[in-house]
């Protein structure tokens, strides 16, 4: 398994593979899957989150049947742009995540997703109590869509110079 940046993902992406998200909490793992074209983020159920082996063995069953071609997940660096004990628990579970998976991880900046995603569920009348069930799936589906629309920003930008 290799942690990628965006740019190295998208050179080593084919056609046609599709790419999870997930926003990793203290109690769940948030989920979302792209389409096969990459365009759309769509929220998966989150994942309870147990221990470690429990929790990659679930990832990776999804990872499975959902052919999933790598993980774009959420990096949550504080407002200042500093590194707090989540993002170190983050890089933690990535790392340990290298023993399970050659799948290759990709961080991405999560700041304000969790809030994002809570507008766009209020906006949809969401009540409060569904919004906590929801609320991780759908920052997973704010996080990997900013890094779907990076990936079709570097092919258009590799179109226009080919």
């Amino acid at each position: 398994m290799t942690v990628l940046t965006i740019e190295e993902l998208a050179a080593v992406l084919r056609s046609g593979q599709a790419i999870a998200g997930l926003d990793l909490g203290t109690k769940t793992i948030g989920l979302a899957m792209s389409d096969l074209g990459r365009r759309f983020a769509t929220p998966r159920p989150v994942i309870k989150r147990q221990k470690f082996t429990i929790d990659a063995e679930v990832l990776l069953a999804f990872a499975a049947k959902e052919k999933v071609s790598g993980f774009v997940i959420g990096l949550p660096m504080n407002m200042d742009g500093s590194a707090g004990p989540r993002v170190q628990a983050t890089r933690a579970f990535v790392r340990n995540m290298e023993q399970k998976t050659a799948l290759p991880f990709v961080y991405w900046d999560e700041r304000l997703s969790t809030v994002a995603a809570e507008r766009a569920l209020i906006e949809m009348d969401v009540s409060r109590a569904k919004r906590a069930g929801r609320i991780d799936s759908a920052a997973a589906s704010f996080i990997l869509q900013g890094a779907l629309d990076r990936l079709s920003l570097l092919a258009r930008s590799d179109d226009f110079e080919a």
